[in-house]
């Protein structure tokens, strides 16, 4: 594909990349205060200031950005479009001019306080309405229904309140810190901007372009090669795009030709494209940008999130190689020639790419703050493309990068900042508890009802919701009710984290399955059906950290024993599973696999061996059929 056509197909199911195809004056204004944005956030890593002044300062660059480059106008902002942008920007530097008396007059704001507050309440949910759709500001626009009337809710009903008049609402929203200045706002403004930058230095240095080409490289000639190299390309390009769907679109453009000469259907080759995409957000070193909030709502370092996602990662990946393994039997897909480079002259040349996503990591491990490690590391990138000529950073193509990189964040600070309000409401209600009280009752205190239901809950709120937005809202509704029954903090919210992100694979509106089923031409739903096969692991494997005493184990939490019999349980029941969903074996030893994979999966002594004498029973059985 066209580098145009794969943008297009980008931005038609991603709503995490600017629309308008701006030109002229207005895209060197969007492009110098982009980049005046990005230095002045990078500058702040290292002389921080107070925080909330400089919440409000992000979200005044942001907004008036959102409304310039997004819009249905293609080409160009209208008239209306302009307005807003200054609204927006008045409406935010209004609480900087006043700060002090801004935040002393909390408890008795004036008129002009509250009307800035609605203003940018409503400017906020425009923004999420333009970047990733009408649901978002719905959902958004219900809560504060639900803070407003809840003194009509009968008394009888456990999620009433006595209400709360529009003054109060408008001072949680925009006058605390937890509103639209809350928690989400904040990742988005250090965390998530900081990473979005990174990844575009990354990507304009031409590490994109080695990720693919080491990706083809680096599998023998095999009839599997195709699926492993796909699935290892999402991985990589993964680390720079940060999008499920972008990566899906980025890897097949250059990959789908390979899997239809590899004789790949349609469907199967959607479903490789789309569940390696989305593997990128479940895993490390970047993550998705929940991960960001996992780490500021539980306190810890992003490096722990970083450990807890590991071992779910593996399994993940162990899961994706095994199904391309039945696939390509199943399918008798064949070797392909690809015009790529050796491997190892490919990595002696341009390995140095890599070196920057280690440099993260072992920053963290060093006691630096994610910011830093971060910043270095782009620093690294921006050293290293002058080893190559043809992607070395000028200080033009510096500045677009940087620039890019601040584009590439201002859906998901718009998103931030619209979820923001709904915290605003869980904890000016008690929403939160109230919610959690409910889902318990209706599971009757029954842990695995409870998993259930909050797992589904999660999917459909997916569905509705951008990943980020969907993660905040289950983790301050739908988590307590897990932690109600003694699951810990770090096991919720990785629960919850793996089932929002699941949502961009799962059925009837799973977005990188669709993307990958519109560049194959496959029939949509048997290309999502194909992906979440390809994914089953990932549903199931969560499940183990919430109901089963080991489960912590999972996320790295344990002794060294623990990690690795729970480690290595898990890997079994992967395997087998693979089997009774790849298709090859009789129904006799599927039905087998698929009953010792949920036994493996419960992580406890006698499970385990029941579970393993079945696959062994499997295998027997297998065996029998194939001498008969």
């Amino acid at each position: 594909m066209s580098a145009s056509s794969t943008e297009d197909l980008i931005a038609e199911y991603d709503a995490e990349r600017p629309v308008r195809k701006l030109g002229g004056r207005v895209s060197a204004l969007v492009t110098v205060i982009s980049l005046g944005l990005a230095l002045y956030v990078l500058w702040w890593t290292f002389f921080p200031g107070a925080i909330q002044p400089y919440r409000i300062g992000f979200l005044a660059v942001v907004l008036p950005l959102v409304f310039v480059c997004f819009g249905r106008d293609k080409e160009r902002p209208s008239v209306l479009d302009w307005l807003l942008a200054a609204l927006a920007l008045a409406a935010c530097l209004y609480p900087l001019v006043v700060f002090d008396e801004f935040i002393r007059r909390a408890f008795d704001p004036t008129t002009l306080d509250i009307a800035a507050g609605l203003a940018i309440t409503v400017l906020v949910l425009e923004a999420a309405r333009r970047t990733v759709g009408w649901i978002l500001p719905a959902v958004c626009l219900a809560f504060v229904a639900y803070a407003y009337w809840g003194g009509w809710i009968p008394v009888g009903w456990s999620i009433g309140h006595k209400g709360y008049d529009l003054d109060r609402i408008v001072v949680a929203f925009t006058m605390g810190t937890e509103g639209v200045y809350g928690v989400p706002l904040d990742v988005a403004a250090t965390y998530i901007i900081l990473f979005t930058i990174y990844g575009a230095v990354l990507d304009h240095s031409g590490a994109g372009k080695f990720f693919v080409d080491v990706s083809m490289a680096a599998f023998r000639r095999s009839r599997s090669a195709p699926g492993r190299t796909v699935t290892m390309a999402g991985f990589l390009l993964g680390t720079v795009s940060g999008s499920g769907v972008a990566t899906t679109v980025s890897v097949g453009s250059v990959a789908w030709p390979i899997l239809k000469r590899a004789g790949y259907p349609r469907e199967q080759g959607g479903g490789v494209l789309a569940a390696s995409g989305i593997g990128a957000i479940l895993s490390p070193p970047t993550l998705g940008a929940a991960a960001f909030i996992i780490a500021e709502y539980l306190r810890v370092s992003y490096l722990q999130v970083l450990l807890y996602a590991t071992i779910p990662t593996v399994l993940y990946y162990l899961g994706i190689f095994l199904a391309i393994e039945m696939d390509a039997r199943k399918y008798g897909t064949r070797a392909v020639q690809v015009d790529a480079p050796r491997l190892w002259p490919l990595v002696r040349r341009f390995g140095y790419h890599f070196s920057s996503l280690f440099v993260i990591v072992i920053l963290m491990a060093m006691g630096q703050s994610p910011f830093r490690a971060v910043v270095y590391a782009t620093l690294l990138a921006f050293a290293l493309s002058f080893l190559d000529r043809e992607h070395a950073l000028t200080p033009r193509r510096a500045a677009e990068a940087l620039a890019a990189g601040v584009k590439g964040v201002l859906p998901v600070a718009a998103t931030c900042a619209a979820a923001g309000t709904i915290v605003a409401v869980v904890t000016l209600t008690g929403l939160g508890l109230k919610v959690s009280s409910l889902i318990v009752g209706l599971s009757g205190g029954n842990l695995i009802a409870t998993a259930v239901m909050c797992a589904v809950a999660v999917l459909l709120l997916g569905l509705a919701v951008p990943v980020t937005a969907s993660f905040v809202i289950a983790a301050v509704i739908i988590g307590p009710a897990l932690t109600k029954l003694g699951v810990s903090f770090p096991e919720a919210y990785m629960f919850i984290f793996y089932y929002a992100v699941l949502s961009e694979v799962s059925p009837p509106t799973a977005l990188s399955a669709f993307a990958a089923s519109a560049l194959t031409g496959g029939n949509a739903y048997r290309t999502m059906i194909a992906t979440w096969k390809y994914a089953l692991p990932a549903f199931l494997v969560p499940f183990a950290f919430v109901l089963t005493p080991a489960g912590g184990a999972l996320l790295g939490q344990g002794t060294p024993w623990q990690i690795a019999w729970t480690f290595a349980a898990s890997a079994l029941a992967v395997v087998v599973l693979a089997v009774a969903t790849g298709g090859l074996a009789g129904p006799v030893e599927r039905v087998l696999c698929g009953v010792a994979a949920l036994l493996l999966l419960v992580l406890s002594p006698v499970p385990i061996a029941i579970g393993s004498g079945l696959a062994l029973l499997a295998l027997a059985v297998h065996l029998v059929r194939r001498r008969t």
